[in-house]
């Protein structure tokens, strides 16, 4: 087997962020496969944010090494991991809302290519540029959608459509925090699907609350308590993991 299938997407290292006595990250290992949803679940205060932060490049931690695709970003900016492959959805998702959700779409891929927005009257002219655009609309299930306003679209809409600015950035790693955040039952439902889809082909880290989302999406799971990872595996594993339950889920296991 070639070193480069076994290389893990993304690979924390030991990490530890101090914030004065306060130990928010303590010695946390962890990894994410290319082509898995891998969710982070634990209490409020469990350090799952700071780690989020980490990383995306937002904080730098005090000890350990972030690889991302075996090279070494620790020092690495948030721009600089965008434009490697790592990306936050909150990072690049400055919708605007007086625009279309094919407009705003278009302005990201043309973020991407690297073209100051001072182009963008000539960038509208750009049919290849907008097939892309429609393409990652209707992925993200946007695409009866995308001459509609941005600020006209319904809470869950602009969540649908963080998620296709993120995209066209071309991630190898998508960073979700919290999706259904302030979604109905209805919304959620929908954009259950979405992100499953997205895991077929790219990586995906993601923090949210609703469990039966998370037992239903991710392919691994990982529980952190107080900064440290206690348990990491399948749904399943984590599921009837005594600790666990203990820790966090107690009487609220997933059936």
């Amino acid at each position: 087997m070639s070193t480069h299938s076994i290389t893990p997407l993304l690979d924390l290292r030991k990490l530890v962020k101090r914030y004065g006595g306060l130990v928010a990250t303590d010695n946390l290992s962890l990894t994410v496969r290319r082509g898995e949803i891998h969710a982070i679940i634990g209490p409020n205060g469990a350090g799952k944010t700071t780690l989020i932060h980490q990383i995306s490049g937002a904080i730098v931690p005090n000890e350990g090494t972030i690889l991302f695709e075996g090279q070494d970003i620790t020092a690495r900016s948030m721009h600089e991991r965008v434009r490697l492959g790592l990306a936050r959805s909150y990072q690049i998702t400055n919708i605007f809302k007086a625009c279309t959700v094919l407009d705003n779409i278009g302005l990201a891929v043309q973020a991407r290519r690297g073209s100051s927005m001072r182009f963008w009257r000539a960038a509208i002219e750009d049919r290849a540029l907008f097939d892309e655009a429609r393409v990652i609309a209707e992925r993200v299930g946007l695409g009866t959608r995308v001459d509609a306003l941005a600020g006209n679209l319904a809470h869950g809409e602009q969540r649908q459509l963080e998620v296709g600015l993120a995209l066209a950035t071309l991630p190898k790693l998508l960073l979700l925090d919290e999706p259904m955040a302030g979604m109905g039952p209805e919304e959620s439902a929908r954009l259950v699907p979405l992100i499953k889809n997205l895991g077929s082909d790219i990586g995906v880290v993601l923090i949210e609350h609703d469990m039966d989302a998370v037992f239903r999406l991710a392919d691994r799971i990982s529980v952190l308590v107080a900064g440290r990872v206690i348990a990491s595996g399948t749904p399943d594993e984590i599921r009837n993991d005594a600790e666990v339950k203990k820790a966090y889920l107690g009487d609220e296991a997933i059936a």
